[in-house]
């Protein structure tokens, strides 16, 4: 009893003194602002992954190169998203734990989560690697992009271990309320890709593999130091030979947080594709205005991609300890800072649209036209930024309270706004209705998404109310 208690206090000054941050004390206006700063440069660094690779291609390798890389993004988005969506669903269960203070129920999750990452990166990478090809056909890939689409694409899914890797060991630092070492290491990363981008393109003269090759080795050294990070920073981590094992029953709530969450981005995807073979039909000019359109956003929405993801490590370490009135509050000071970010940015993309698609595309030869889709995309889908701040924030809150599988069922219903603005809209409207493929599908998002945090919250609350 008394080698029992020794190790308890053993556990508890290693988790004061690892750079762990505990989200469920203070100002939730103060916490939420302080870990989405770094969450959010995080997110630029890593969006700088995408739009170096896509600003080399489109102004050194040409319009065909540049929309064949475009065209994959929805595929990419697909398979990535699942990886990224897993790998966030297992945190929360990090986060559940450490909010509670159960130090060996959080390694046997970090151990488990390391055995379901391995099994994944095996299975994804060779069924996406397998099927590809065929996949890109089902979509409608004009023949003048198709082989600069598949190179670039079966190269990134090859590289799926070194994603895993990252997500999942950033994941969990960030569960543990650390959001800024992950930035730093990804910081790094960054400027290696572009370094690497600039050598195999423009010194070994390679094509859009090169860019694809960089991203991957980029992903994967990224992931590499955050490892060896949490291994000698985080001795709270530091585990027993039987908390290493794996555990059926650990790896089961893993799995029933993780896919669905995965399944989220994935099924949300199916949309994205049916839109991109409705833009794909509309030939290689627009195909190029939407790609650089559709990085612009990627880049520009970092900022309610952070509040979001911020709200699942918040949500999940006050659901733990069993504070739920923190986590509406959280939700209220999320939504507001994503709010007024929307208005500034909407006007921004008013002024600036058209010389901010010039990162991307050579003004002679791409042409006016190029440039008019790209600024009519991104114009429409910011204006609704509005409803993209719900959509995240709301979302990850729901995720954080651990009922995922909402996640599924507004993926579903972005899923079918944009299949229905894909199938009715574009025969009816044209490029208009490629535009606003996005503010539809948040409609239908938040239409869901705002009841059934009120839901959650009600469960949670009879869940941990005193019994008299």
């Amino acid at each position: 009893m008394e080698m029992e208690k020794e190790t308890s206090r053993e556990t508890q000054n290693d988790a004061s003194s690892s750079p762990v941050k505990d989200l469920t004390k203070g100002s939730p206006m103060k916490l939420i602002l302080g870990f989405a700063l770094p969450m959010l440069l995080g997110l630029l660094f890593q969006q700088f992954y995408n739009m170096v690779d896509t600003m080399i291609v489109g102004k050194y390798l040409g319009l065909d190169a540049f929309a064949g890389v475009g065209s994959t993004g929805c595929l990419n988005f697909l398979v990535i998203g699942f990886c990224i969506g897993i790998c966030s669903g297992f945190s929360v269960l990090v986060a559940q734990r450490f909010g509670a203070k159960d130090y060996s129920g959080l390694r046997k999750t970090v151990s488990n989560c390391t055995w379901l990452s391995i099994i994944f990166s095996v299975i994804l990478t060779t069924f996406v690697v397998v099927y590809c090809k065929p996949i890109l056909r089902l979509m409608n890939t004009p023949e003048d992009v198709f082989d600069y689409a598949y190179t670039y694409i079966v190269i990134i899914f090859a590289g799926i271990p070194c994603i895993i890797l990252y997500n999942m060991t950033a994941s969990i630092l960030r569960a543990l309320g650390d959001s800024k070492s992950p930035v730093v290491f990804l910081a790094f990363s960054s400027i290696l890709n572009i370094g690497l981008d600039l050598l195999f393109i423009l010194t070994f003269k390679m094509n859009v593999e090169g860019a694809a090759i960089a991203t991957v080795t980029s992903q994967g050294i990224s992931g590499l130091i955050c490892l060896i990070y949490m291994k000698f920073k985080f001795k709270l981590l530091k585990s027993t030979k039987d908390e290493k094992k794996f555990r059926p029953s650990y790896a089961a709530k893993l799995c029933g947080i993780g896919i669905p969450m995965g399944l989220q981005y994935s099924i949300t995807a199916v949309g994205t594709i049916v839109i991109q073979t409705a833009v794909n039909g509309l030939g290689s000019l627009y195909i190029a205005g939407v790609t650089a359109g559709s990085r612009l956003n990627m880049f520009l929405s970092c900022p309610m991609e952070a509040l979001g993801q911020t709200m699942a490590p918040y949500a999940g370490q006050n659901v733990g300890a069993g504070k739920i009135d923190r986590v509406g509050k959280g939700l209220k000071a999320s939504s507001f800072c994503g709010i007024i970010l929307s208005i500034i940015l909407f006007i921004v993309v008013l002024l600036f649209g058209k010389e901010m698609s010039l990162l991307f595309i050579d003004k002679e030869k791409a042409g006016p036209k190029v440039i008019q889709y790209s600024y009519q995309w991104l114009l429409t889908s910011v204006g609704f930024y509005f409803l993209l701040t719900l959509v995240n924030t709301v979302r990850f809150t729901i995720q954080g309270m651990g009922y995922s599988t909402f996640a599924i069922l507004a993926g579903i219903l972005e899923m079918i706004a944009r299949t229905l603005a894909g199938i009715l809209l574009v025969p009816l409207a044209g490029f208009w209705g490629i535009c606003f493929a996005n503010p539809l599908a948040w409609i239908f998002a938040d239409l869901f998404l705002i009841p059934a945090y009120f839901l959650c919250i009600r469960k949670l609350k009879l869940r941990y109310a005193p019994v008299s």
